[in-house]
Protein backbone atom coordinates (compact mmCIF):
# COMPACT_ATOMS: atom_id res chain seq x y z
CA UNK A 1 0.00 0.00 0.00
CA UNK A 2 0.96 3.37 -0.85
CA UNK A 3 0.08 6.82 -0.41
CA UNK A 4 -1.79 6.77 -3.84
CA UNK A 5 -2.53 2.89 -4.75
CA UNK A 6 -4.08 1.18 -1.56
CA UNK A 7 -3.91 -2.30 -3.62
CA UNK A 8 -2.54 -5.34 -1.55
CA UNK A 9 0.99 -6.40 -3.72
CA UNK A 10 -0.65 -9.32 -4.79
CA UNK A 11 -3.22 -7.03 -6.55
CA UNK A 12 -0.96 -5.86 -9.24
CA UNK A 13 0.05 -7.38 -12.03
CA UNK A 14 3.71 -7.60 -13.67
CA UNK A 15 1.78 -5.96 -16.53
CA UNK A 16 -0.31 -2.52 -16.35
CA UNK A 17 -1.66 -0.86 -18.92
CA UNK A 18 -2.02 2.76 -18.10
CA UNK A 19 -4.45 5.52 -19.74
CA UNK A 20 -4.69 8.61 -18.02
CA UNK A 21 -8.21 8.96 -17.81
CA UNK A 22 -9.27 6.61 -14.61
CA UNK A 23 -13.16 5.92 -16.20
CA UNK A 24 -11.35 4.81 -19.35
CA UNK A 25 -9.32 2.34 -17.09
CA UNK A 26 -12.62 1.03 -16.09
CA UNK A 27 -14.35 0.67 -19.74
CA UNK A 28 -10.94 -1.17 -20.94
CA UNK A 29 -11.20 -3.17 -17.67
CA UNK A 30 -14.76 -4.02 -18.04
CA UNK A 31 -14.81 -4.45 -22.03
CA UNK A 32 -11.52 -6.55 -22.60
CA UNK A 33 -10.14 -8.37 -19.07
CA UNK A 34 -11.79 -11.46 -17.93
CA UNK A 35 -13.35 -11.12 -14.06
CA UNK A 36 -11.73 -7.54 -13.41
CA UNK A 37 -11.92 -6.50 -9.99
CA UNK A 38 -10.91 -2.97 -8.50
CA UNK A 39 -8.46 -3.03 -6.90
CA UNK A 40 -7.62 1.01 -6.18
CA UNK A 41 -9.74 4.36 -6.02
CA UNK A 42 -7.78 6.46 -4.13
CA UNK A 43 -8.47 10.17 -4.89
CA UNK A 44 -10.59 9.08 -7.81
CA UNK A 45 -7.49 7.03 -9.38
CA UNK A 46 -9.27 3.69 -10.73
CA UNK A 47 -7.66 0.41 -11.38
CA UNK A 48 -8.36 -2.87 -12.03
CA UNK A 49 -7.04 -6.44 -12.43
CA UNK A 50 -8.60 -9.55 -14.57
CA UNK A 51 -7.05 -11.52 -16.98
CA UNK A 52 -6.87 -11.31 -20.82
CA UNK A 53 -5.94 -14.48 -22.21
CA UNK A 54 -5.14 -16.52 -19.09
CA UNK A 55 -2.34 -13.73 -18.49
CA UNK A 56 -2.85 -11.15 -15.27
CA UNK A 57 -3.58 -7.30 -16.25
CA UNK A 58 -3.77 -4.52 -14.54
CA UNK A 59 -5.60 -1.48 -16.05
CA UNK A 60 -4.38 1.71 -13.47
CA UNK A 61 -5.21 5.27 -14.69
CA UNK A 62 -2.04 7.45 -14.57
CA UNK A 63 -3.89 10.80 -14.19
CA UNK A 64 -2.67 14.31 -16.79
CA UNK A 65 0.99 15.14 -17.32
CA UNK A 66 4.21 13.86 -16.62
CA UNK A 67 4.24 14.43 -12.93
CA UNK A 68 0.82 12.33 -12.14
CA UNK A 69 2.28 9.81 -14.11
CA UNK A 70 5.12 9.83 -12.31
CA UNK A 71 3.80 9.36 -9.18
CA UNK A 72 1.39 6.05 -10.18
CA UNK A 73 4.54 4.57 -12.27
CA UNK A 74 7.85 5.31 -9.35
CA UNK A 75 4.97 3.24 -6.99
CA UNK A 76 3.90 0.80 -9.12
CA UNK A 77 7.40 -0.19 -10.44
CA UNK A 78 9.37 -0.21 -6.68
CA UNK A 79 6.28 -1.37 -4.25
CA UNK A 80 4.25 -3.28 -6.25
CA UNK A 81 6.79 -4.89 -8.90
CA UNK A 82 5.35 -3.74 -12.55
CA UNK A 83 7.61 -4.97 -14.91
CA UNK A 84 5.97 -4.00 -18.03
CA UNK A 85 4.05 -0.73 -18.46
CA UNK A 86 2.03 0.66 -21.71
CA UNK A 87 0.51 4.04 -21.60
CA UNK A 88 -2.73 3.77 -23.77
CA UNK A 89 -4.41 7.30 -24.32
CA UNK A 90 -4.71 9.80 -26.94
CA UNK A 91 -2.73 12.65 -28.06
CA UNK A 92 -2.51 15.25 -31.07
CA UNK A 93 -1.87 14.60 -34.71
CA UNK A 94 0.90 16.71 -36.00
CA UNK A 95 1.56 15.44 -39.37
CA UNK A 96 -1.14 16.23 -41.84
CA UNK A 97 -0.79 12.56 -43.10
CA UNK A 98 -1.69 11.66 -39.78
CA UNK A 99 -5.48 11.40 -39.35
CA UNK A 100 -8.03 11.62 -36.78
CA UNK A 101 -8.59 7.65 -35.12
CA UNK A 102 -4.94 6.60 -36.50
CA UNK A 103 -2.69 4.90 -33.89
CA UNK A 104 0.40 6.06 -33.14
CA UNK A 105 2.96 3.68 -31.76
CA UNK A 106 5.50 5.86 -30.32
CA UNK A 107 8.82 4.92 -30.75
CA UNK A 108 10.92 7.48 -29.05
CA UNK A 109 9.46 10.89 -26.93
CA UNK A 110 10.57 14.16 -27.19
CA UNK A 111 10.19 17.21 -24.55
CA UNK A 112 11.12 20.20 -23.00
CA UNK A 113 11.21 18.83 -19.71
CA UNK A 114 10.07 16.41 -17.21
CA UNK A 115 10.22 15.34 -13.55
CA UNK A 116 13.62 13.43 -14.36
CA UNK A 117 15.24 16.82 -15.87
CA UNK A 118 16.48 17.21 -12.43
CA UNK A 119 18.45 13.97 -12.54
CA UNK A 120 19.36 14.38 -16.20
CA UNK A 121 20.70 18.37 -15.59
CA UNK A 122 22.59 19.38 -18.77
CA UNK A 123 22.23 15.92 -19.93
CA UNK A 124 19.66 15.49 -23.54
CA UNK A 125 18.62 12.07 -22.78
CA UNK A 126 16.76 10.75 -25.43
CA UNK A 127 13.87 8.30 -23.90
CA UNK A 128 12.36 5.61 -25.88
CA UNK A 129 10.38 2.33 -26.14
CA UNK A 130 11.10 -1.12 -25.86
CA UNK A 131 11.96 -2.53 -28.66
CA UNK A 132 10.43 -5.90 -28.14
CA UNK A 133 6.94 -4.54 -27.19
CA UNK A 134 6.95 -2.01 -30.13
CA UNK A 135 7.84 -4.82 -32.51
CA UNK A 136 5.08 -6.92 -30.79
CA UNK A 137 3.01 -4.03 -31.43
CA UNK A 138 3.87 -3.76 -34.63
CA UNK A 139 2.81 -7.03 -35.46
CA UNK A 140 -0.33 -7.23 -33.47
CA UNK A 141 -1.57 -3.83 -35.10
CA UNK A 142 -1.11 -5.53 -38.79
CA UNK A 143 -5.05 -6.71 -38.92
CA UNK A 144 -6.46 -3.86 -37.72
CA UNK A 145 -8.61 -1.49 -39.12
CA UNK A 146 -6.68 1.42 -37.67
CA UNK A 147 -3.49 3.21 -39.42
CA UNK A 148 -0.57 2.80 -37.49
CA UNK A 149 1.97 5.25 -37.93
CA UNK A 150 5.52 3.91 -36.21
CA UNK A 151 7.95 7.45 -35.06
CA UNK A 152 8.41 9.92 -32.43
CA UNK A 153 6.17 11.48 -29.97
CA UNK A 154 6.44 14.68 -28.06
CA UNK A 155 5.47 15.01 -24.66
CA UNK A 156 4.22 18.68 -23.38
CA UNK A 157 3.66 19.44 -19.99
CA UNK A 158 1.29 22.19 -21.24
CA UNK A 159 -2.40 21.75 -22.84
CA UNK A 160 -3.19 25.03 -23.77
CA UNK A 161 0.23 25.79 -25.54
CA UNK A 162 1.49 28.90 -26.87
CA UNK A 163 4.68 28.11 -28.21
CA UNK A 164 3.35 27.54 -32.22
CA UNK A 165 6.92 28.38 -33.22
CA UNK A 166 7.82 24.79 -30.65
CA UNK A 167 5.05 22.83 -32.37
CA UNK A 168 6.64 24.36 -36.04
CA UNK A 169 9.54 22.86 -34.92
CA UNK A 170 8.12 19.04 -33.73
CA UNK A 171 6.51 19.28 -37.55
CA UNK A 172 9.53 19.99 -39.08
CA UNK A 173 11.31 17.37 -37.46
CA UNK A 174 9.01 14.71 -38.23
CA UNK A 175 7.37 13.77 -34.61
CA UNK A 176 4.07 12.63 -35.03
CA UNK A 177 1.38 13.82 -32.30
CA UNK A 178 1.68 15.66 -29.22
CA UNK A 179 0.82 14.34 -25.65
CA UNK A 180 1.98 14.75 -21.87
CA UNK A 181 3.03 11.23 -20.13
CA UNK A 182 5.17 9.04 -22.44
CA UNK A 183 8.56 10.72 -22.20
CA UNK A 184 8.47 10.39 -18.18
CA UNK A 185 7.30 6.81 -18.68
CA UNK A 186 10.20 5.65 -21.01
CA UNK A 187 12.43 7.90 -18.63
CA UNK A 188 11.67 5.79 -15.46
CA UNK A 189 10.79 2.33 -17.28
CA UNK A 190 14.72 2.89 -18.45
CA UNK A 191 15.73 3.76 -14.73
CA UNK A 192 14.21 0.93 -12.98
CA UNK A 193 15.15 -1.42 -15.62
CA UNK A 194 11.45 -2.19 -16.93
CA UNK A 195 9.92 -2.16 -20.49
CA UNK A 196 7.73 0.67 -21.76
CA UNK A 197 5.58 1.39 -24.59
CA UNK A 198 2.98 4.05 -25.30
CA UNK A 199 0.42 3.12 -27.75
CA UNK A 200 -2.05 6.24 -28.75
CA UNK A 201 -5.01 7.54 -30.49
CA UNK A 202 -5.06 10.44 -32.14
CA UNK A 203 -8.47 12.27 -31.09
CA UNK A 204 -7.63 15.84 -32.06
CA UNK A 205 -5.79 17.35 -35.00
CA UNK A 206 -3.14 20.48 -34.57
CA UNK A 207 -3.07 21.13 -38.14
CA UNK A 208 -6.84 20.67 -38.99
CA UNK A 209 -8.44 21.69 -35.81
CA UNK A 210 -10.30 18.42 -35.77
CA UNK A 211 -11.29 16.67 -32.60
CA UNK A 212 -13.41 13.57 -31.15
CA UNK A 213 -16.21 13.96 -29.29
CA UNK A 214 -15.72 13.66 -25.39
CA UNK A 215 -17.98 10.52 -24.94
CA UNK A 216 -15.66 8.65 -28.30
CA UNK A 217 -12.67 9.82 -26.40
CA UNK A 218 -13.22 7.19 -23.41
CA UNK A 219 -14.75 4.36 -25.23
CA UNK A 220 -14.00 4.10 -28.61
CA UNK A 221 -10.14 3.06 -28.65
CA UNK A 222 -10.92 -0.50 -28.95
CA UNK A 223 -7.94 -1.25 -31.23
CA UNK A 224 -5.40 0.80 -28.96
CA UNK A 225 -6.03 -1.61 -26.06
CA UNK A 226 -6.09 -4.76 -28.07
CA UNK A 227 -2.63 -4.23 -29.52
CA UNK A 228 -1.30 -2.85 -26.24
CA UNK A 229 -2.56 -6.49 -24.70
CA UNK A 230 -1.28 -8.24 -27.08
CA UNK A 231 2.02 -6.56 -27.44
CA UNK A 232 2.34 -6.95 -23.33
CA UNK A 233 1.17 -10.96 -23.33
CA UNK A 234 3.12 -11.98 -26.58
CA UNK A 235 6.73 -10.75 -25.30
CA UNK A 236 6.07 -11.69 -21.33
Amino acid sequence: MTPHINAAKEDIADIVLMPGDPYRAKWAAENFLTKPRLVNQVRGMLGFTGNYKDTEITIHGSGMGMPSLSIYVNELIKEYGAKTLIRIGSCGGMQKFVKIRDIILAQTASSTQTPSSTIFRELNFAPCADFDLLSAAAKASQDKKSKIHIGGIYSSDVFYDERPDLNEQMVRHGILGVEMEAAELYNLAARHGCRALAVLTVSDHLQTGEALPPEERQSSFGDMVEIALEAAISTK
